[in-house]
């Protein structure tokens, strides 16, 4: 849906450079990129509690791509994908069809190191919710990053009787989501 970044920095500053060897480092593969300015958002920390998720999960980081973007953005996605003329806090783009999951944990062992596609995250909507519901921000975002995820295996909320919900409230849990 949108191309991944990769971004290479030095390890030393570039005008210490002429002093010294510069050693470059290996592109970092980043797996989040924001495309709106208008909730701030803390990309290090949203990227460690993406690895946190991914590792939880047994998977390999980054197991998907995540794009912050504007409501304007998502609720044009949300319109083209679901027919749903509103904004939305998360949509999640397959990189395949998936069966529905009969166990979180052979699943993720049968995906561990593929791409499961992509996921946009609105942080106003998100920004929203958390003040709804009594979170931080950052914490709606890296529950809407979890249920995202969750979507990307297969699970479904709207037609699966409450297992995406339970396996998701235990996730939650675990990763201090809540």
């Amino acid at each position: 849906m949108w191309e991944r970044l990769r971004v290479g920095r030095p390890t030393i500053p570039l005008r210490m450079a002429t002093r010294q060897k510069v050693k470059r480092a290996k592109p970092a593969e980043r797996a989040i990129e924001n495309r709106q300015s208008g909730v701030r958002v803390d990309l290090a920390q949203l990227e460690k509690c993406f690895q946190r998720i991914v590792r939880e999960l047994g998977l390999r980081y980054p197991a998907a791509s995540v794009c912050l973007i504007t409501d304007r953005e998502m609720a044009r996605l949300n319109r083209k994908y679901r027919g749903k003329n509103r904004t939305t806090d998360v949509l999640s783009f397959p990189s395949e069809e998936r069966a529905k999951p009969r166990a979180l944990w052979r699943t993720a062992a049968k995906l561990r190191g593929e791409f499961l596609g992509d996921i946009a995250i609105s942080p106003k909507v998100a920004r929203k919710n958390a003040k709804m519901f009594g979170r931080t921000t950052a914490g709606e975002i890296g529950a809407l990053l979890l249920h995202g995820i969750l979507h990307l295996m297969g699970y479904d909320h709207e037609n699966d009787r409450g297992e995406m919900g339970r396996e998701e409230a235990k996730l939650r849990r675990r990763l201090r989501l809540e």
